[in-house]
């Protein structure tokens, strides 16, 4: 099984930038993709983005096109999802997960994804 574990969360002004790392320990080897999520109070977990481990290739939500990027390190075994030109409805929870059947690729169901970390805080203020 992989671990998952976010980081990068904060607090900044509607524009600013934030990167968040999603790093994986454990049986990474046996990765797919891996998603971004988010959540914010009283909304369903959203999708963000996704990467394949191995290709690179990627897909996004239309709200984030042209904001965010999704980059991967094999190396460091870490996913970072770069935002930019943040706005208050950014705001959320964001969460990182592992893709558990390859051939789900394309899918933005939470329900397709697993070994989700605890999640990281994203404050836009206005």
């Amino acid at each position: 099984q992989v671990q998952l574990v976010e980081s990068g969360g904060g607090l900044v002004q509607a524009g600013g930038s934030l990167r968040l790392s999603c790093a994986a320990s454990g049986r990474t080897f046996s990765t797919n993709a891996v998603g971004w999520f988010r959540q914010a109070p009283g909304k369903e977990r959203e999708f963000v983005f996704a990467i394949a481990w191995n290709t690179g290739r990627t897909y996004y939500a239309d709200s984030v096109k042209g904001r965010f990027t999704i980059t991967r390190d094999s190396a460091k075994n870490t996913v970072y999802l770069q935002m930019n030109s943040l706005k208050p409805e950014d705001t959320a929870v964001y969460y990182c997960a592992v893709l558990l059947e390859a051939f789900r690729w394309g899918t933005q169901n939470p329900s397709d994804f697993g070994s989700w970390g605890q999640g990281t805080q994203v404050t836009v203020s206005s």
